[in-house]
């Protein structure tokens, strides 16, 4: 290939993502690269309620676009932003490593117990309602400094943010708020949380594949398959994360949940998330 165009989100963590699939491809295929910038609905709507609103495909629509109209050759995205059923002329062709997928607990430096939370996710609000109960939550959008920007000035006494996000981001500290990693005990992260997806056309597929990270791949193959089996989206409060042999799963209905993999079940992801909803009674 003489060149791959990536399109991707224009936020600042967007196109470091981006880049850094575009290094990768670049080391793989000697081939040049260039960044295709798109603005999404869900970035031209910045005040969007996504529970209220719906987010699905909010922020990849627009994407997905570009490589249908061949004016990409593939597209970057957050996995945790993929919709739990893709186009069927689409594939997620891989993964970069996974980085640390924990969320982070963002607290104003030296403040009491948090009582206003802004978050928007409900993976997120329920989760952190057991550890902070009365807490009163709040919406916030924006990019990552922005969130952390308007903490510091009071919006909010808290928020969570991706600890991947942070780390590529170089944002180890912020003035005014102390940073603290909340463990799968805590808060079980989001359906491909830390994973940049790369996808393409379905008949592109073959030559992206085996460039990527097939260990990410099978993990979070398996937390998309639950994602899908259960139609969960930005209005339901799922959490999956699979850890080497353990699966961390979180619902509205179960609470926190840990089970153990066996050899063969990441090999069959649609399999193991039905057997696994089956077992904790959970249906679509």
């Amino acid at each position: 290939m003489k060149k791959v165009i990536l399109a991707t989100r224009r936020s600042p963590l967007a196109l470091v993502q981006a880049g850094l699939v575009a290094a990768h491809l670049r080391a793989a295929f000697g081939a040049d690269t260039e960044l295709l910038p798109v603005v999404t609905s869900g970035d031209r709507q910045a005040e969007w309620s996504l529970e209220k609103q719906g987010g699905k495909g909010l922020f990849t629509a627009e994407l997905e676009g570009a490589l249908r109209r061949f004016e990409a050759d593939v597209a970057i995205h957050s996995a945790k932003d993929l919709p739990g059923e893709l186009a069927p002329d689409l594939v997620v062709a891989g993964y970069l490593p996974r980085a640390d997928p924990w969320d982070i607990l963002v607290l104003r430096a030296g403040g009491p117990s948090p009582k206003t939370i802004a978050t928007g996710s409900p993976r997120r609000r329920l989760q952190l309602a057991g550890a902070f109960p009365g807490a009163r939550f709040v919406e916030i959008r924006g990019n990552v400094d922005t969130r952390l920007r308007k903490v510091a000035e009071g919006l909010a006494d808290g928020t969570v943010l991706a600890a991947a996000g942070l780390a590529r981001l170089g944002i180890h500290a912020w003035p005014g708020l102390e940073f603290q990693a909340l463990d799968f005990s805590s808060m079980v992260p989001a359906v491909g949380q830390g994973a940049i997806a790369v996808q393409c056309r379905v008949a592109d597929s073959a030559r992206f594949a085996g460039l990527l990270d097939a260990p990410t791949a099978r993990s979070v193959n398996l937390e998309r398959a639950l994602q899908a089996a259960l139609g969960a989206g930005c209005h339901t409060a799922f959490a999956a994360h699979v850890d080497g042999a353990t699966l961390h799963l979180y619902h509205e209905s179960t609470g926190r949940r840990m089970l153990a993999l066996g050899p063969g079940d990441l090999e069959a992801p649609a399999q193991t998330a039905a057997r696994v909803l089956h077992e904790l009674n959970l249906k679509r």
